[in-house]
């Protein structure tokens, strides 16, 4: 499964990198391609919790809008 997520604050290539070593460590996820000049991070997981993907993403001060 694939889920596009929009956020706020993620504003350079350092932040978005630092956004997908997260979201790479949540079981399930396969694949994570984090983009700062589109404000999005495209996820591919299987089994993986939306709200631990979610967590992943805020944890690194980023804001999750959708």
């Amino acid at each position: 499964m694939q889920k596009k997520i929009y956020v706020v604050g993620m504003f350079d290539d350092g932040t978005a990198s630092k956004v997908a070593d997260a979201v790479k460590g949540v079981a399930g996820v396969t694949n994570v391609v984090a983009n700062c000049e589109k404000s999005q991070v495209l996820v591919d997981y299987e089994g993986a919790s939306e709200d631990a993907i979610n967590a992943a993403i805020s944890g690194c001060g980023v804001d999750v809008i959708g």
